[in-house]
């Protein structure tokens, strides 16, 4: 019977010769003449069924009048029929069906009526299976399904649009060189606003990507960093059903058990968490919904990554993916989060508030996912209008900005905040102290300091520690910068990163985010602290970026930025996001000219201080005998002169920038940017 069905597929079909309807042609079977074959027609008993053939057999299902040379009629046939022929080998007799009486039987058609019961029955099956498996999973799963599928649908459906867009604008654009800038621009457009409205249907770590992603203006176009900002403060807020079930599985008790007032709006969201204040209390609650999605999440990222490189492999950024997914067991973990900002409480308590204004929240209660922190509320960094009105001075809040990172980097031991973008920190007004100016600033006239403020740090989430060796020599390759010295700032780069000399000046200006004629100067006069960063200069590095190669079988610019960066260490991934992440928050300020001149020299002191500390701990640790207190005293002596030069520069650029009277491009238009809001603790 198998032989014949499968006979009956592979044969031609045709018209019959006789009616015309449909009918089969089916090749001699290979058998034995004496081979019978047993098998059921549907709604009918058994039968017994002999084949006789010399070449083919062609029959018409809906008649049942056979053609030439030989047919096979199928008729339902009561259990008392049978069919009998001789062999089929040697003979040529066509085959006939019969009964005892030699007549053949009446004809039994299924018609359409019963077809369609059929047809009915058999969907009727499928779907009763359909509800037992449905039943048998739970419901929950099945949704879950259906929001995965979806979720990654929008990502594939937009990674394979953004594919093809890129495709053929490069193809474009090679076409039409005078137009390859413009052409890559709308380009960089569409596909920004596109992935945008991914990231933020998706929400979960896509959201924290676009953040990282808005950060990145080292590396990405300006079309795609800007297109993501708005991912900083935009986040999903959770329901406070689903907060209240959460605080209730974690900690046992209900949110009026633990709280005696407690807002069910929160004050501020963001990609991981959300901020609901609680009586002088703020509570960082983790969206409940996110390890629903998150190992999906981690799998759809690297999906995406792996497929732009296998599509345009000069552009490898797995190591973004690798990163996120290194560090969100961290982020996601509040009880690391509140260890995190004990490590840095305890690391700027011997700090001087006036040096380094920086507050810190008062942790109270930790869970993996619940945080109860102490309510420091604030204004935004932005808020030029706030600080103007308060009397606090923007080119203080910048140095004391610039203190505070610093030694997060170049601070022995230090723990580094690696997300200080506009969302995570906050200025407010504190008169109980002035902040900058020395101790003998006071006797003069402008040296008074600004009125008082602290600087609020929220978010504690990622945070890295850096090798002390590579500290030592990153601080290295910064005093070359600053000196201009091209052969020290290649040695050091390669200690750091491992640099080549044909990679250094792309290296150089990711890490300064400055053109490379502006690091290396052609004049001992001008330089990176001496050349203030311009809107013009800007341009000009985000068009490079943009821009193909500027030599037929060159590698674009940012090509060749992004396989540079896929070998540096992860750390210093990290420094790069958190040197972009300052420096514009410095730019957001809108500082004078004596400001930006001062955040170079807060800079040079700090790198100065690390290479003191390194010379100090191999004179104690390996010199012996008259040397070490030769090298001691050398040491000490060389590292105070830097110093007292560069206090000296300070109040130069102080009476510098008083004598122009007048501050940076820019500070006299719209001083409202973020006026009167103010920033949780997301």
């Amino acid at each position: 019977m198998r032989a014949l069905r499968r006979a009956l597929q592979q044969a031609p079909t045709a018209p019959s010769a006789g009616c015309g309807s449909f009918s089969a042609s089916i090749p001699a079977p290979k058998a034995s003449p004496a081979a019978s074959l047993r098998f059921s027609i549907r709604r009918r008993l058994p039968i017994v069924l002999r084949i006789r053939s010399n070449s083919s057999l062609r029959t018409c299902n809906r008649c049942l009048h056979h053609s030439a040379p030989s047919p096979i009629q199928f008729h339902h046939i009561p259990r008392s029929t049978f069919l009998t022929t001789s062999s089929f080998r040697n003979s040529a007799t066509p085959f006939t069906a019969t009964d005892a009486t030699g007549q053949s039987p009446p004809i039994d058609l299924p018609n359409s009526a019963s077809v369609r019961r059929r047809r009915k029955l058999i969907l009727t099956i499928l779907a009763g299976a359909a509800v037992l498996g449905g039943l048998g999973y739970e419901w929950n799963d099945l949704k879950h399904a259906a929001h995965a599928a979806e979720r990654a649908g929008r990502v594939a459906i937009a990674l394979a649009i953004c594919i093809k867009d890129y495709r053929t604008t490069l193809t474009a654009a090679e076409e039409n060189p005078e137009k390859r800038d413009q052409l890559l621009s709308a380009c960089h457009q569409r596909c920004a606003a596109r992935t945008y409205k991914v990231l933020e249907k998706n929400g979960s770590i896509f959201i924290k990507l676009g953040q990282h992603l808005a950060a990145m203006g080292y590396l990405l176009p300006t079309e795609w960093t800007t297109a993501f900002i708005p991912l900083q403060d935009k986040c999903p807020v959770s329901s406070y059903e689903s907060i209240e079930q959460m605080i209730k599985n974690d900690t046992g008790y209900s949110i009026e058990e633990l709280f005696d007032e407690f807002d069910p709006h929160p004050i501020g969201a963001a990609s991981l968490a959300q901020v609901h204040r609680a009586k002088l209390k703020a509570v960082k609650l983790q969206h409940p919904a996110l390890a629903e999605w998150i190992p999906l999440d981690i799998a759809l990222t690297r999906f995406t990554f792996r497929n732009i490189k296998f599509f345009f492999p000069e552009y490898p950024l797995e190591w973004l993916s690798d990163e996120i997914e290194a560090s969100l067991p961290q982020e996601l973990n509040f009880t690391s989060e509140a260890t995190n900002i004990a490590r840095m409480r305890i690391h700027f308590a011997p700090i001087s508030p006036r040096v380094c204004p920086l507050v810190l929240p008062t942790v109270m209660l930790a869970f993996p996912r619940i945080l109860v922190m102490e309510y420091l509320p604030g204004h935004r960094l932005d808020d030029l209008r706030f600080m103007d009105e308060a009397g606090i001075s923007r080119d203080e809040v910048s140095a004391a900005l610039a203190r505070i990172f610093n030694e997060m980097v170049f601070g022995s031991n230090a723990p580094l905040h690696c997300d200080p973008h506009g969302g995570n920190l906050a200025i407010r007004i504190n008169d109980s102290r002035r902040v900058g100016g020395w101790w003998w600033s006071k006797f003069l006239p402008w040296g008074h300091g600004s009125r008082g403020f602290d600087i609020i740090l929220y978010d504690h989430g990622l945070y890295r520690d850096i090798p002390t060796s590579l500290r030592r020599s990153y601080a290295k390759l910064w005093l070359a910068v600053l000196d201009a010295d091209e052969g020290k700032m290649r040695q050091y780069a390669k200690e750091v990163a491992g640099i080549s000399d044909e990679q250094f000046p792309l290296f150089a200006s990711a890490i300064t985010g400055r053109e490379y004629a502006v690091i290396v100067p052609s004049s001992p006069s001008s330089g990176i602290a001496s050349t203030p960063r311009t809107e013009t200069e800007r341009a000009a590095i985000s068009a490079a970026l943009i821009s193909g190669p500027t030599a037929p079988g060159s590698t674009p610019m940012l090509a060749q930025l992004m396989q540079l960066l896929s070998h540096v260490p992860r750390v210093i991934l990290l420094i790069l996001k958190t040197n972009d992440l300052t420096r514009s928050l410095d730019e957001s300020l809108k500082t004078s000219w004596a400001g930006s001149e001062k955040v170079w020299l807060i800079l040079a002191r700090y790198c100065a201080r690390t290479v003191y500390e390194e010379e100090m701990e191999e004179v104690w640790g390996r010199v012996r005998g008259w040397e070490r207190w030769w090298r001691w005293v050398t040491a000490v002596a060389r590292y105070w002169w830097v110093v007292v030069k560069l206090r000296g520069f300070e109040v130069l650029v102080e009476l510098k920038g008083r004598r122009r009277g007048k501050e940076v491009e820019g500070v006299g238009v719209s001083t409202d940017v973020g006026a009167g809001k103010e920033i949780s603790m997301a």
